[in-house]
């Protein structure tokens, strides 16, 4: 028995279920008003970390290598259903432990290689690998013999089998639910064995993928330039012929360029200083596209460095901040948060208060962990605004409970690079790297920024938070994938998070919701945004109006 279901926020975990016919590719309608050819600018005030689809992980790079690379797996644009990408088909077995994709013929690399079933299983075994330091291997743990490579004791997984050059067969050692959205992951995109070997530990700068754009040129702090894929395997896709990105551009400047003509996308969005001013200009206004996301700001404490190695440390942090000033800053784009999940994601539990705002009982939590003078630390913050004036704010908090904070205000990767070393950095806000759902599970939520196989070196684990017990249950959460258990499911995750809060790793500040601008001439704009995925721009789909 095999069946396909389009994921979605309700039955995301019917994922694994199978019914009596292979899922087959549907395309979706390509948009009538569209015309081939022409470029768009893009700006971003910090340069692109990487384009490895094994390595890249914020909201920056993962629709730029979103562009350059496929997986098996895809999305329909605009939408949380899942649709067949490579594979041209798959098919499962009833107990959900069997998966076998049949891959689209002549789908060919940027170096013109057609891509076959062994370079699928190649790219998994890599992504797997401890060697590479992916911070997405973890997504991969149902795969059966994930334990044993990332133990680094095999250099393969021996869940993937190539069965011919257009089928590769990928067996689980347990149900998982989210097992498709995995697969529809940049981490899970398909590479070229010959250029990762080529380049090496440069082939984030070097890549070469299936997808609808490939690499033009990389000027670094100046200039990154896309340009069509003539043998894209979507037929009609992409619509531009070139994107450029434009590094270096403060998000006023580049604001200010959106308004005469010169930028079609202002990559780190509408800044908040001239929100106000924008909406309140109808011109403005009509070009301004709201993302809804499956979204928390937070800010993480390294249990693993005194005196965040103490509960009740970390709990005092949660009652010190005032998280309705914070969300004040930002113009009211937010509401206040009380748990690691959004309120629109299943598992939220609405009925769990959270910490309430009460510096006084801060104070007391701080004394009877032996700190009642409080204490010294460093609080890390992306430094495009507004995220440094937010770091003031909860600077100011925490000196209001006797904790000092220094903010160490650094480039976007500097603070992901700190986030990534055990000893690096007591205190993160995550503004402007918060967490976006990859797929719209409350599991997300957990393993690769709660979990133990996030806390490692390069991970997202922040806090560097790791409850065995919890992971434990996260792995039971995750076998579920009778729609039946639906809610049985969800309520797991609700005692998971409950368990999480009583530990007090983070503190959720808010659930933000998205804004940016386009040029006039942009088209495509239902595609700008593929929420709650977190693809903030699908560029396959976006076109410009002034093409003869």
């Amino acid at each position: 028995m095999k069946r396909f279901l389009k994921s979605t926020v309700a039955g995301v975990t019917l994922a694994a279920l199978m019914s009596s016919l292979p899922v087959m590719a549907a395309e979706t309608g390509l948009d009538p008003n569209a015309k081939q050819g022409g470029g768009i600018v893009i700006t971003y005030k910090d340069d692109v970390a990487t384009l490895d689809p094994a390595i890249g992980y914020d909201w920056q790079n993962w629709s730029m290598i979103k562009s350059l690379f496929d997986g098996l797996m895809d999305y329909e644009p605009g939408t949380t259903n899942l649709r067949p990408g490579l594979a041209e088909s798959y098919e499962a077995t009833a107990d959900g432990l069997t998966y076998t994709f049949k891959l689209r013929e002549g789908v060919k690399f940027h170096n013109g290689r057609v891509m076959t079933a062994e370079d699928v299983k190649y790219s998994l075994d890599r992504v797997t690998n401890p060697k590479t330091q992916s911070p997405g291997a973890g997504f991969f743990g149902s795969i059966k013999g994930y334990d044993a490579i990332s133990s680094g004791s095999v250099e393969t997984l021996e869940g993937v089998t190539v069965v011919d050059p257009q089928t590769v067969k990928i067996e689980l050692s347990r149900p998982d639910a989210t097992f498709l959205h995995v697969m529809a992951l940049n981490f899970a995109s398909v590479v070229a064995k010959e250029a990762v070997d080529a380049a090496g530990a440069d082939f984030g700068r070097a890549p070469v993928g299936t997808g609808a754009f490939k690499l033009a040129e990389w000027t670094l702090g100046q200039r990154v330039v896309f340009e069509r894929n003539a043998d894209f395997w979507r037929q009609g896709l992409p619509y531009l012929d070139q994107i450029t990105f434009e590094i270096g551009q403060e998000p006023i400047v580049a604001l200010l360029r959106l308004q005469k003509g010169e930028v079609d996308v202002p990559g780190d969005g509408i800044p908040p200083a001239k929100f106000t001013e924008v909406m309140a200009d109808p011109a403005q206004k009509a070009r301004v596209i709201e993302g809804g996301q499956l979204h928390t700001g937070y800010i993480t404490m390294n249990v693993a460095i005194a005196p965040f190695d103490k509960v009740e440390v970390r709990q005092a942090v949660n009652m010190a901040i005032n998280k309705q000033r914070i969300t004040q800053i930002i113009n009211n784009r937010a509401v206040p948060a009380n748990q690691p999940l959004p309120p629109s994601m299943p598992g939220y539990d609405p009925s769990y208060e959270g910490y309430a705002f009460d510096q006084a009982k801060a104070k007391e939590l701080l004394a009877s962990a032996g700190l009642k003078d409080g204490f010294e630390t460093e609080l890390f913050v992306m430094n495009t605004d507004p995220n440094p004036r937010i770091a003031q704010a909860i600077q100011q908090d925490l000196a209001a409970i006797g904790i000092k904070a220094s903010i160490q205000s650094l480039a976007q990767a500097n603070v992901i690079a700190a986030g990534g070393e055990k000893d690096q950095a007591p205190m993160i806000w995550s503004g402007g790297m918060a967490w976006i759902a990859d797929f719209p599970d409350p599991s997300n939520f957990y393993g690769p920024i709660l979990g133990c196989a996030g806390a490692v070196q390069g991970g997202w684990n922040w806090s560097w938070y790791c409850n065995e017990d919890l992971d434990k249950l996260a792995a039971e959460a995750d076998s579920m994938a009778d729609p039946a258990k639906a809610a049985e499911r969800n309520a797991l995750w609700s005692q998971i998070y409950g368990k999480v809060m009583a530990d007090a790793p983070w503190v959720p500040v808010f659930n933000e919701q998205r804004f940016t601008m386009k040029s006039e001439r942009m088209g495509g704009a239902d595609a700008l945004y593929v929420d709650p995925v977190s693809i903030p721009v699908n560029y396959d789909y976006v076109y410009v109006t002034d093409v003869q």
